[in-house]
């Protein structure tokens, strides 16, 4: 009963913040932040559209399908994946429904390239649309999936991956301030962080199979800076801590060992944790470290992350076992020469007192505010 009157006050406080004058979106997207997220998909199709400014009275009309797919160089490519979609449809939905979802999933991704020649798609972008499209329905949802394309997601909309490459660069560092040694045997195990790239570029909509927890982090991330998504899948790591610390020190089983999202993940908990993770180490203090590791980070190298399947089938597999042992050496009296282990766990230690998402929400909140396309690095152009 407790849990439900708090219910009921959220509500009520969501409800005041879009009928003030102007709305008060600063308090909306608090809400989206704090425990439970937005509640319920009606108060969502209301708040979504503010907290990415999008104007809801007037959106434009759509567009006939069939003019859409006639010569569109993506369509092929977006039909395969939206009929691979099924596990993302409700479980128990009648078949008819379903495929006129998919049908008007293929639509509104047509449709927004269409609009954004500058866009280019990419294998796993349907996994935001159709959460959108579950959400608010076909017309508002191709509003909201527009805005977020030339924003949010803008990056991984490039005709190269350099720049998503680049903001997984930002998941080591992360770790690192948190956790050293989670941070060190990753980088021994030299898993790299492609296991993370499904969960960044579809807001763990591909890897999470209960929807309410996906509609969970997406009013968290809508709510929030456009990096946010990569500092909960830090969390995620840091969460699992014991599980990779215990696994065999290689690529192949740490890969593997990640890749795997635990479906019973503490969500609220992670939530928060990762809003605290941003107020401490903002992208900011981050980015060198990021460009460095992508400075590191050679052809070679990332090269080996995209031939995880192929690593144990190599007769050489022990030699570059050895090589990796000599050069570990040499990194580890590289790195305690070179590494400032700041007042890392003082931070941690004040931090602690915020983790009910109080001040770090306000704190997210403010940065998300004051977040501007003349961000560091330009990582969002």
């Amino acid at each position: 009963a407790d849990f439900d009157s708090k219910k009921k006050r959220k509500v009520a406080e969501i409800y005041q913040a879009l009928n003030s004058d102007p709305i008060d979106v600063a308090a909306l997207r608090r809400m989206a932040i704090s425990e439970g997220g937005l509640l319920t998909d009606e108060i969502r199709c209301k708040v979504w559209p503010k907290l990415l400014s999008v104007n809801t009275d007037d959106l434009p009309p759509l567009p006939a399908g069939k003019e859409l797919r006639e010569d569109n160089k993506d369509y092929q490519q977006v039909l395969l994946d939206v009929r691979r979609s099924l596990r993302r449809f409700p479980p128990g939905m009648p078949d008819d429904q379903r495929e006129g979802l998919q049908e008007e999933l293929i639509d509104i991704i047509l449709h927004v390239l269409k609009r954004n020649p500058q866009l280019h798609y990419y294998q796993g972008y349907h996994d935001i649309v159709v959460t959108f499209l579950l959400v608010v329905g076909d017309r508002l949802a191709t509003a909201l999936v527009e805005k977020l394309s030339t924003h949010h997601l803008r990056d991984f909309m490039d005709p190269t991956m350099d720049n998503t490459k680049h903001i997984l660069n930002y998941l080591m560092p992360i770790i690192d301030q948190v956790n050293p040694e989670v941070h060190d045997f990753m980088q021994s195990a030299e898993v790299g962080t492609i296991f993370a790239l499904s969960w960044l570029i579809t807001w763990f909509g591909h890897v999470l199979s209960d929807f309410r927890h996906v509609v969970r982090l997406y009013d968290f991330f809508l709510a929030c800076h456009p990096l946010m998504p990569i500092y909960f899948a830090a969390v995620i790591v840091l969460y699992r801590e014991q599980e990779v610390l215990d696994c065999e020190c290689d690529m192949a089983s740490v890969h593997h060992l990640l890749s795997q999202i635990p479906q019973d993940l503490p969500y609220e908990t992670l939530i928060s944790r990762a809003g605290d993770l941003f107020v401490q180490f903002p992208p900011s203090e981050l980015a060198r470290e990021a460009a460095q590791q992508q400075a590191e980070r050679t052809a070679a190298s990332t090269f080996k992350d995209f031939e995880l399947a192929s690593v144990q089938q190599r007769p050489d597999t022990v030699l570059r076992q050895r090589f990796r042992e000599r050069l570990r050496g040499e990194e580890r009296t590289k790195s305690i020469l070179t590494k400032p282990r700041t007042n890392r766990f003082v931070k941690l230690a004040v931090m602690g007192l915020t983790v009910a998402l109080g001040a770090a929400a306000l704190a997210v909140v403010k940065s998300a505010l004051e977040w501007a396309p003349k961000f560091e690095l330009q990582i969002f152009p």
